[in-house]
């Protein structure tokens, strides 16, 4: 196998020396256009190309940015991922995405990855309280900040959307259209996101004496998860059936939805009126298009940006706590007789 062409080989073919072609490649503006050109045609024709782990290392930094979500695959985080590249590339870095999968072993196997790539800097959405972990990665001087998670100031930086506020303006409108007997879909409480909505959601429930809140816990976040839920529902019956449902992500609503329309017995919103989290863009394609709770994702992510560019600038960063307000967004599965929807 033929070696790959050293800077060494590229002073030699252009005729000129090694550092001439280092300052080719990091200050071009100290060298001659004539030579320059003379250098980058040398570059092309031996097919060279930049160690930059090599230089990352004499660095200590690299270009990249590491960023943990919980799950890839959920449509809110993909759209904070593409937000937050956006952000970077404007800066001239690059994202490292890690997947966790609520997985909290995973979750640390990616930060131990990334530190080793020798990121500029970490964005995360953890998986329980991670804080001793990444006050260790701080004072090795990789700054974090957190995505999705609001945290305390005085340790880092962070950029989240009120979720109690969220699960009370999705409960408060099933509530204003009527419905009494909510349930609540959702799962595991361990995960912060979900534990603020449905403590939101419990905050309204509580306004109405006659309103009652059941918590129906979904063996996860995903689609099957709520389709899970909603096949539970579908044989208890119609006088058990609750008349209003919040679940904690589009995700758990679209499974919930499919189950009970499948078997033609229940309608959407006649018979009970559904409401999910993030709106995502599958919520207004539904069969039934899902009323929701927008999370503004482009904002997140381009903020969380922001943040850590702030930390790893300055000597001694003032970390900062950005958190968004949720939107209501009313669509057909909710909406009450003659009411107007947003489509």
């Amino acid at each position: 196998m033929n070696r790959s062409a050293s800077i060494k080989d590229v002073a030699t073919h252009a005729s000129v020396a090694v550092g001439t072609v280092s300052n080719v490649l990091n200050y071009p503006d100290r060298v001659s256009q004539r030579t320059k050109e003379r250098v980058l045609k040398a570059i092309d024709e031996l097919g060279f190309v930049r160690n930059d782990a090599a230089r990352q290392l004499r660095a200590g930094h690299s270009r990249t940015v590491g960023l943990i979500v919980l799950d890839v695959g959920n449509p809110f985080f993909t759209s904070v991922v593409r937000a937050a590249e956006d952000a970077a590339a404007l800066n001239g870095s690059a994202v490292l995405l890690g997947d966790s999968g609520h997985d909290a072993a995973r979750e640390a196997n990616y930060i131990d990855l990334f530190q080793e790539q020798r990121v500029q800097g970490l964005l995360i959405s953890p998986v329980g309280d991670v804080t001793e972990r990444l006050d260790l990665l701080r004072e090795r001087g990789v700054p974090t900040v957190l995505v999705d998670r609001l945290a305390d100031e005085s340790k880092f930086s962070s950029v989240a959307v009120d979720d109690d506020a969220g699960g009370y303006l999705a409960a408060r409108h099933l509530l204003d259209t009527g419905r009494r007997r909510l349930a609540f879909v959702g799962g595991p409480t361990s995960i912060r996101q979900v534990a603020d909505r449905l403590q939101g959601a419990q905050r309204a429930v509580k306004e109405e004496p006659d309103a009652t809140l059941e918590v129906l816990n979904s063996d996860g976040q995903s689609v099957l998860a709520g389709r899970s839920v909603g096949n539970m529902l579908v044989e208890r019956g119609r006088e058990d059936l609750p008349d209003g449902i919040f679940c904690a992500n589009d995700l758990l609503a679209l499974g919930v939805m499919q189950s009970l329309t499948m078997t033609h017995t229940f309608r959407i919103p006649e018979d009970v009126a559904l409401i999910g989290y993030d709106d995502i863009d599958f919520a207004v394609s539904a069969v039934v298009p899902l009323s929701s709770i927008r999370q503004p994702t482009e904002a997140l992510g381009r903020t969380a940006i922001e943040l850590l560019t702030e930390e790893v600038e300055s000597q001694n960063p003032m970390h900062r706590s950005v958190v968004f307000t949720p939107e209501l967004v009313v669509r057909q599965s909710t909406a009450a007789a003659g009411a107007s929807t947003d489509s």
